[in-house]
């Protein structure tokens, strides 16, 4: 729980972490020491290259560092809302009044999504939804946030009809939540 509360705490930062060698750590640590095998770190470092240029990632090899780059994250997530877009009758409706005072916040995307003051327009399709609640509460990223912390992520990015209403049921169904709920409410609960 300790590293789940760092972990929303650091993610709204930009830092970089460096690793500095025993040479110029006060206190040695595990990776300062070299306790494995060169011949084995070459083996998985072959190994290693071998899966980057099967996803495709140029790799450049320095003395003291890889560097990775042109690495391309794709998901058919916003294809998916695309196409359900255009099956939602309200949303089609916005679709027709776009450039209409009604409508002035909001706008279709170049990539043929519209957003409201850009935030996505979720169409009301309970399996899209179910899939941002999931993601968005259960990913290694998220690490089962609460409902004040998931309802405040997902305002700043998706709009729906309902939705803090959506994530409070969504929260409250979670195991995982509820328990770590009770044991913080027991005299002596360790969180």
């Amino acid at each position: 729980m300790s590293q789940r509360r760092w972990m929303q705490f650091l993610k709204d930062y930009n830092f970089e972490l460096l690793y500095h060698p025993e040479k110029a750590n006060v206190v040695v640590d595990a990776l300062s020491r070299k306790t494995v095998h060169t011949v084995h770190l070459m083996i998985r470092e072959v190994e290693l290259l071998e899966k980057f240029r099967d996803m495709k990632i140029q790799v450049e090899l320095e003395s003291k560092f890889i560097r990775c780059s042109n690495l391309t994250i794709s998901s058919d997530f916003l294809d998916s809302v695309r196409e359900r877009q255009l099956l939602d009758a309200s949303l089609n409706r916005v679709r027709e009044q776009l450039w209409s005072e009604e409508a002035k916040d909001f706008a279709l995307g170049n990539d043929g999504i519209l957003r409201f003051q850009g935030k996505v327009c979720v169409p009301d399709d309970v399996e899209e939804k179910k899939l941002i609640l999931e993601e968005g509460h259960k990913s290694r990223l998220c690490l089962h946030p609460g409902m004040t912390k998931m309802y405040q992520d997902f305002k700043e990015n998706f709009l729906w009809q309902g939705m803090k209403k959506d994530v409070a049921q969504f929260v409250s169904a979670c195991l995982t939540c509820q328990k770590a709920k009770v044991e913080h409410q027991r005299p002596g609960g360790i969180l």
